[in-house]
């Protein structure tokens, strides 16, 4: 499994011939450093339906003749706009072709703003991911909460993708707890410094991350590690 970071909490995931992305907030992200319609997938996976997280869903969905995979009613509106949709629901799973994906809890909002209208996204939640064998937890846009112990310990997680901003998520304490909690031999902080209320020391969690054994992967825009 090949994971890209493309700033925020976009990732792009690649292994036995298959890509999906999940949460493409690209061209309105100043940290993306990519254009939407370079962007070649078989899957969009969405974890809710904030802007910062929708962002260019549904050019790249149309580009690329695929579907989107998203809680129900975000999936819904998706599906009106004229993409192929699939919605899901928290503690749902589905064996795709070459990947198969879960929903979690994840403890947050969830509303998609267009123009002056605000859409109900459904539920947040976090997308457990498996492909070419290994298994990425991304917990979404969170707080921290107690069941992550429960889905550490029902999967073998490769690598879990956290949020550390704080003001919106769960901050670099926080993200130090539940990365103990996942058990994940490997952390990617995400969804930090995009914006000043989230500006973090992203090197400080990692040095906290090593006192605790777990191997913090500060990925730069553009950058990948291979788990």
């Amino acid at each position: 499994m090949k994971i890209t970071y493309f700033g925020h909490s976009a990732l792009l995931v690649e292994g036995a011939g298959k890509s999906v992305i999940i949460d493409p907030f690209l061209s309105g992200n100043p940290n993306s450093g990519v254009n939407p319609a370079d962007i070649k997938v078989d899957a969009v996976l969405l974890t809710h339906a904030h802007n910062d997280h929708f962002g260019d869903t549904l050019e790249i969905a149309k580009a690329n003749g695929c579907p989107v995979i998203a809680p129900v009613e975000l999936a819904n509106y998706c599906q009106e706009q004229g993409v192929q949709a699939i919605g899901m629901n928290i503690g749902g799973s589905h064996q795709f072709d070459g990947f198969k994906v879960k929903y979690t809890l994840a403890f947050h909002s969830s509303s998609l703003t267009v123009g002056d209208r605000i859409i109900y996204g459904g539920e947040p939640a976090g997308i457990l991911l498996t492909l070419g064998g290994k298994k990425l937890y991304h917990a979404g846009d969170t707080a921290l909460f107690g069941d992550m112990k429960i889905i550490g310990e029902l999967n073998k997680i490769d690598l879990a993708a956290l949020p550390i901003g704080d003001f919106f998520t769960m901050g670099p304490e926080d993200a130090r707890v539940a990365a103990k909690w996942i058990g994940a031999p490997k952390v990617l902080p995400m969804h930090y410094d995009t914006f000043p209320p989230i500006k973090q020391d992203v090197d400080a969690f990692c040095a906290g991350l090593k006192e605790d054994g777990i191997e913090g992967i500060p990925l730069k825009n553009r950058e990948s590690v291979e788990v």
